[in-house]
């Protein structure tokens, strides 16, 4: 399990370092991208590097520490309630929208570790623990088809996830594959139009190419 999960309770005054510390690499990462350094994030938490690296060993351990909570703040309480609520498949699809509104507000976050995604695994098991028991569900109420398998979703969910790479942060473009997604994994295809395309922005690298 990832170290931005699993923390010594701290004394009042070190949380709330952790805390700035935390706010501050998210304030970073979406002004100056995912290769921001760690003595700026301590400038603008108000720390020394000192105190930063302390409590984080390395740019992943804070980076992971920044998505663990908002995944904790924004994504458990879409969970809490699709797993209150009767039609499995609608909360399903509930959590996976949470889940792509957080990682596109937070894509250089995730940027800082591309490549090393598997990093992810250990602030992600009670999300994947969660779609587990809703895709049983949603199968057992016959809304979902039965040969899915929870490898199928994780494979599915890793395919999302990498949508943010083609994409502005903070954009919506998510939400077109996400409805294909929906598409492939229900029993019968919903009637409605797959919202808005929204083109992929071009690369830098692409930009700098002769022409």
């Amino acid at each position: 399990m990832s170290l931005a999960v699993v923390r010594k309770p701290l004394r009042a005054d070190a949380a709330r370092n952790v805390d700035k510390i935390i706010t501050a690499a998210r304030q970073c990462f979406r002004e100056y991208g995912p290769e921001v350094p760690l003595q700026t994030i301590a400038a603008t938490a108000g720390v020394g590097p000192a105190t930063l690296f302390r409590n984080f060993a390395d740019k992943e351990e804070l980076v992971l520490a920044a998505l663990n909570r908002q995944l904790r703040l924004t994504v458990d309480p879409v969970i809490d309630d699709a797993l209150a609520t009767i039609d499995a498949t609608a909360g399903l699809l509930r959590v996976l929208e949470a889940l792509m509104a957080a990682a596109s507000a937070d894509a250089n976050l995730l940027g800082a570790v591309a490549g090393r995604r598997e990093l992810l695994t250990g602030i992600t098991g009670s999300l994947m623990e969660s779609i587990s028991v809703l895709l049983v569900r949603g199968q057992g109420q016959g809304s979902l088809r039965a040969d899915i398998s929870m490898t199928d979703m994780f494979r599915l969910l890793a395919m999302l996830i990498g949508v943010v790479d083609t994409m502005e942060p903070g954009s919506d473009a998510w939400r077109r594959p996400l409805a294909l997604i929906e598409d492939a994994i229900r029993t019968s295809r919903p009637a409605r139009p797959l919202p808005a395309h929204v083109p992929v922005p071009p690369s830098p690298l692409a930009e700098t190419q002769p022409g």
